[in-house]
């Protein structure tokens, strides 16, 4: 696919933050760490992505502002315009050495995500979309999600909340309600690539709660693009301000979110 300029600058600073971060992956056990919450980890590699990131970015693009989970929110002179960064979503994932997190980034125009990009660094899998022009993996394959119709054929993907989050309770009744329904439920530690896979018909559906925009913005896009529905979980919610939402392919998300949103 031939992209726009702001999506040629969004793959080639994931490019290069993700040379960052193969780098640093390889010795991850002589990573220093500190620790921003429970079970929430900040690496010196996740930081040092991040720069990278905003100077390729920003630099590129001046006057937009910018929202990145390590840095905060800046606001740009052009108010209508912001880069939305995750720059390592699987940050425990990468400091255990397992290969499963992304690098995020969204453009966002008039409250619109119009731009998003998932690379996956360690497998060189470059997810990426613009609104209206579909969903891609790497130069040229066409994503679409996937045409399972039958819930016991589907294998759906979650995050499992850890340690002192107060939404682990309605995630174990999920689990409780959608298992029987279904052939599986998986937990890579990933939300952007749970997205992503959900839109390479990898996972029919996904859903979590309490997400950060950094998480989905990009992801949410990429999906919608190759196809899927996406809803709150909660009635009324915004899933992409709220952090709360279920997705799926067209054939089940009725069903898949009826299931989900049961007793929330």
């Amino acid at each position: 696919m031939q992209g726009s300029a702001n999506l040629n600058i969004m793959i080639k600073a994931a490019r290069k933050a993700g040379r960052s971060l193969v780098k640093d992956f390889r010795e991850v056990e002589n990573l220093q760490v500190s620790m921003k919450g429970a079970g929430d980890f900040v690496s010196k590699a996740d930081m040092a992505a991040e720069e990278i990131l905003k100077a390729e970015l920003m630099g590129a693009r001046p006057t937009y502002g910018w929202l990145g989970e390590e840095s905060g929110e800046e606001e740009g002179q052009d108010p209508t315009r912001r880069w939305i960064v995750d720059p390592l979503d699987g940050t425990t994932n990468f400091l255990h050495g397992l290969p499963h997190w992304a690098i995020s980034i969204a453009l966002e125009h008039k409250g619109q995500i119009v731009s998003g990009v998932v690379y996956d660094a360690a497998k060189d899998e470059m997810f990426y979309a613009e609104k209206g022009a579909g969903a891609w993996l790497n130069d040229s394959n066409r994503l679409r999600v996937s045409g399972r119709h039958r819930m016991i054929e589907a294998v759906f993907a979650t995050g499992i909340p850890f340690a002192a989050k107060r939404t682990l309770p309605a995630t174990l009744q999920d689990l409780a309600r959608i298992m029987p329904e279904c052939a599986g439920v998986r937990r890579f530690g990933s939300a952007a690539l749970d997205l992503a896979y959900v839109a390479a018909g990898r996972y029919d559906g996904y859903w979590e709660r309490e997400l950060n925009i950094w998480d989905i913005a990009a992801g949410t896009l990429i999906a919608t693009e190759a196809g899927a529905m996406i809803g709150p979980i909660r009635e009324g919610q915004d899933p992409l301000q709220d952090g709360n939402l279920v997705i799926a392919n067209n054939d089940i998300f009725e069903k898949f979110s009826k299931i989900i949103c049961a007793r929330d």
